[in-house]
């Protein structure tokens, strides 16, 4: 298995499954969620509103994860999961763990090959970026296995980029 990390759009990846830092609603929002939602187009979303229909009438829960076609996305799926907001009084570190092994554990179903994450809840739900990589990059060291064989981080931004690399590298 190979960890990569990328600068740049993740909605512009070549992988076989995309990963949307989701909210709850499955319906779109901002940032990487409205990203993909746009570019994915129309087809992204009748499957989130299938779900809401079935299964998810409640919204998707925190640290779950769930996937749906990826429309017009230069990928097979999108695996959309719902990390914490960050809270400096309660460690929710297992909360976004979760979100990782959840996404890995959907594509390993899905028979997914090569899988593009973002750095899930360091943006608007406000999750330090150092430490949202340390988990992000120990969790998917700790749970891929086969089929996935890539794992990308793709990062919107310098610090983020940075704060990936220091992470990679530290010994597993």
């Amino acid at each position: 298995m190979t960890l990569e990390l990328v600068r740049g759009d993740i909605t512009a990846q070549h992988v076989d499954a995309i990963v949307n830092a989701a909210n709850s609603s499955l319906l779109g929002g901002g940032g990487v969620d409205g990203a993909i939602h746009r570019r994915g187009g129309p087809a992204v979303l009748a499957d989130c509103r299938r779900l809401r229909a079935s299964h998810y009438g409640k919204g998707l829960a925190t640290g779950r994860a769930v996937a749906t076609t990826a429309g017009l996305l230069d990928a097979r799926w999108v695996i959309h999961t719902v990390g914490p907001v960050w809270a400096q009084s309660e460690d929710r570190s297992e909360l976004l763990a979760s979100c990782y092994r959840e996404s890995l554990r959907v594509a390993r179903e899905l028979g997914a090959k090569s899988v593009a994450f973002p750095a899930i809840s360091t943006g608007i739900f406000g999750w330090p970026m150092d430490d949202g990589a340390r988990i992000a990059v120990r969790t998917v060291r700790e749970a891929v296995d086969a089929p996935v064989a890539e794992v990308r981080f793709v990062l919107f931004g310098d610090d983020a980029y940075t704060a990936f690399e220091r992470a990679l590298a530290v010994a597993p």
